[in-house]
């Protein structure tokens, strides 16, 4: 193992934290509410984004919000006006994306190879700089603050849209909040964690968590938590034996879960 600048480690260590922390808070809607393969599109559009922001030489950042957050329209009112079943549009826009992420990157002159493009794919602790914690860091304040103002709202989606519906909630508008939250979350933890592999960080804590939680408000704290620790452990796995920390966090969290599993009260009363 290099041994790294302590600026690094650090700025790795808080951003790990912060991603943990948003994408497991927005997990915890994306399960309950059975929208994996969604979010599991939307993560593989802002690869794609990001692709296209090296190609162009602009900020990842950038193109990868915009792609993610055009996905989140495709798969929100759009769909709904166009009156199709979600898995054609998620099998559609998956492969699309997929497809024009790989060649964005093979028509990025001498990028391909270098770290930068693979920072992308499985994710990098160089990669991470200040900005990026400042921007995650705002993201972690709006998303708390979106959850503590409209709770009620979000709690009645996640339980029944219908029952929303008839109570008078707008639920066109917070389903497509939660898909946009999505697309955002994943643009900015991109870096982190890598486009291939950013979603598993947004099922497996929430997840993990419901495994022993009934109540969604003990569940919104027990997922950031575990999803903080994921990361911080999948930090030190990919210290310790040199992996991309992007696949170091997801083996983590996939021991997590499956241990969840076994132990889960649900599954032996079950």
């Amino acid at each position: 193992m290099i041994p790294l600048p302590i600026q690094i480690i650090l700025t790795a260590i808080v951003a790990s934290i912060l991603a943990g922390v948003t994408c497991s808070l927005v997990g915890v809607f994306v399960v309950q509410m059975k929208l994996s393969s969604i979010g599991f599109c939307m993560s593989h559009a802002a690869f794609a984004g990001a692709a296209l922001g090296l190609l162009l030489s602009v900020d990842p950042l950038l193109t990868a919000l915009a792609f993610s957050s055009f996905v989140a329209l495709i798969l929100g009112p759009v769909s709904e006006k166009a009156r199709l079943a979600p898995g054609v549009i998620i099998g559609i826009m998956f492969s699309l994306t997929m497809g024009l992420g790989f060649i964005f990157l093979n028509f990025t002159p001498g990028v391909a190879a270098t770290q930068q493009a693979l920072s992308i794919l499985w994710g990098s602790i160089f990669s991470v700089t200040f900005d990026d914690l400042i921007l995650l860091g705002l993201l972690t304040f709006f998303i708390v603050l979106l959850l503590t103002l409209f709770f009620k709202e979000f709690q009645a989606l996640m339980f029944n849209r219908k029952l929303a519906e008839a109570s008078g909630i707008n639920t066109g508008l917070f389903y497509f909040l939660i898909l946009f939250l999505v697309g955002v979350t994943v643009a900015f933890s991109l870096k982190l964690v890598g486009g291939l592999l950013v979603f598993a960080l947004i099922v497996n804590p929430a997840s993990s968590a419901l495994q022993f939680i009934y109540d969604i408000k003990r569940a919104v704290v027990a997922s950031p938590i575990i999803g903080a620790a994921t990361c911080l452990l999948g930090f030190l796995l990919s210290l310790l034996l040199d992996f991309p920390i992007g696949s170091s966090i997801v083996i983590v969290s996939s021991f997590i879960f499956c241990l969840s599993v076994i132990l889960s009260p649900k599954r032996r009363r079950g």
